[in-house]
């Protein structure tokens, strides 16, 4: 039984052809047009010589070409490889090398950008481009129009037979270093996080026919908003596996809060993924600065995964819909998922980040690699076995640090957070290691102070890091972004953080910014956060 994500998009095909599958770019496609549209294409990549294993970048925002790309190269067993559409041309030859890319769909207005890289990437031989309103000159690439390519594909699904040992890549750029490319198995990756594990019995499916029976075992299919951009894992893995079970997905090209207001409003949006208060911030905002103006009836759940989703911004959604469901999904590229917790007005953090409903397979490991079981609150790596990727690409190195064989003598994939269980067995989510504070000899993970900072009324984002102390070691340090009109102090935000968080962890500098930079996906930049907090001027207490 191939449990490969082209047969588990195709068996959805076969059990609901005629329901609405992707509404993106004012058109809507059915789950059998979208399916052809990605045959078409998968074709055109075969009569290019491209095939079984080769890597194809994907260099563009959401659209509905993103997707038929990613499906098309799935369908000839080729790996969609996602790229940042923010990437210049030292970052984009980085990728295009490392990734060993053969083939390249960009939108038309980063032809400039391809043009000058290309001749430092020897493997790249064939280009498509996306027509996205640009006049960009894409004649020096000899690049094909997507249209067109699809057009030179027939529509008949008549592929060779796949595997459930097909690779599946995602780069991920982490808050540190150079991209890495994660590598999953099909199966894997299917059960790690996209569907394969029942959400309400936890346990696998029987079949990789389950989900499409159920799916067409029900009238109409959810209709669910990914608002974050496709070349971020989450928004991938959320629009396969919606689509895996039947539902309809509304794509939001690059995020504006009031254009997914409309889409909710215009295309009775039930559910949406977003990445955190990147995300959530300004959509509350836009709501609140516009009461009536959107009919939002539809709207029933709310999921956020991969960045920090504030106890304070959830509660203004409770107070807006005071029966939305919200889940804080935690997990990783490297890891799959950890763990999820559901939103409750005014839920207070147990002594460190998020507390979460373990996912399957997750455990801590202390510093000898042995299992600390529930129940024990010693503080810990995060570690997740069975489902897990194979490794980086082209990384041996980080591989053999990340993915580890622990006392158990089973194979786990820890990629630097911590954790600790509760006493009834929940676990409580302490951050990356990486990024964590060592003042005084106490250890800090900064989303827990950063969610302290972001409930105070004056504080729009924020980022906590560590600097040189002479005294200390380190000393914590808040790089702020106000809200509009609002100041504020250190002794304000010191003042306040002390009713949610120890003494020892509150901010001792302060350094308030126009804007918190964070990734497309809202992940925050660390490094650049805490080049501004050792070389510029600071709030000190």
């Amino acid at each position: 039984m191939a449990y490969n994500i082209a047969d588990l998009f195709e068996h959805t095909v076969d059990a609901v052809p005629d329901r609405p599958a992707l509404i993106a770019g004012g058109s809507t496609l059915t789950f059998a047009e979208l399916d052809a549209r990605a045959n078409r294409f998968g074709h055109y990549l075969a009569s290019q010589g491209i095939g079984p294993g080769d890597h194809v970048g994907i260099y563009a925002i959401n659209s509905e070409p993103w997707v038929t790309a990613m499906l098309g190269c799935l369908k000839v067993r080729a790996v969609p490889v996602n790229v940042n559409y923010r990437y210049v041309e030292a970052e984009l030859a980085y990728l295009i090398g490392n990734a060993e890319l053969v083939a390249c769909v960009f939108d038309r207005e980063y032809a400039p950008r391809v043009a000058a890289v290309l001749e430092a990437s020897p493997k790249l031989r064939t280009l498509v481009h996306i027509e996205d309103g640009s006049d960009a000159d894409t004649s020096a690439l000899g690049s094909v129009d997507f249209d067109e390519a699809c057009e030179q594909g027939g529509p008949e699904r008549d592929f060779p037979e796949r595997s459930a040992d097909d690779v599946y890549i995602i780069y991920t750029g982490g808050t540190t270093g150079m991209p890495k490319g994660v590598m999953w198995r099909h199966e894997d990756i299917y059960f790690a996080l996209g569907q394969g594990i029942d959400a309400l019995t936890n346990e696998r499916v029987s079949s990789e026919f389950t989900k499409a029976e159920q799916a067409a075992a029900s009238p109409s299919g959810l209709v669910f908003g990914v608002i974050p951009p496709l070349m971020h894992g989450a928004a991938q893995i959320a629009t396969l596996s919606q689509w895996f079970i039947g539902s309809t997905i509304v794509l939001v090209g690059k995020f504006d809060a009031e254009e997914v207001w409309d889409l909710i409003s215009a295309h009775g949006v039930n559910s949406i993924i977003i990445t955190g208060d990147a995300v959530a911030r300004p959509m509350i905002e836009a709501l609140e600065a516009h009461p009536g103006r959107w009919d939002t009836t539809s709207f029933i759940s709310l999921s956020s995964s991969a960045a920090l989703f504030s106890q304070s911004v959830k509660d203004r959604f409770l107070d807006r819909f005071p029966n939305l469901i919200i889940t804080d999904s935690i997990g990783s590229t490297e890891g799959g998922f950890n763990g999820v917790t559901y939103a409750a007005k005014g839920a207070k953090a147990d002594g460190g980040g998020p507390t979460v409903n373990a996912g399957r397979d997750v455990a801590v490991l202390d510093d000898d690699l042995a299992i600390i079981p529930p129940g024990d609150t010693r503080v810990g790596r995060l570690g997740r076995t069975g489902n897990i990727p194979l490794g980086y690409f082209n990384d041996p190195a980080k591989t053999a640090e990340v993915f580890v064989t622990a006392a158990d003598g089973r194979r786990y994939s820890m990629g630097g957070d911590f954790a600790r269980w509760t006493e009834d067995g929940r676990l409580v989510m302490l951050g990356r290691g990486s990024v964590s504070i060592n003042s005084g000899g106490e250890k800090i993970f900064p989303e827990e102070v950063e969610a302290a900072l972001k409930s105070h009324p004056a504080v729009y984002d924020c980022l906590v890091v560590g600097v040189p102390d002479e005294r200390w070691g380190q000393r914590v340090a808040a790089v702020v972004q106000t809200r509009d009109g609002h100041d504020v102090t250190l002794e304000d935000l010191v003042e306040h953080a002390r009713g949610h968080i120890a003494g020892y962890k509150v901010p001792r500098e302060l350094h308030v910014v126009d804007e918190i930079v964070r990734s497309p996906s809202g992940k925050p930049d660390y490094p650049w956060a805490k080049h501004l907090a050792e070389h510029g001027d600071a709030r000190v207490g």
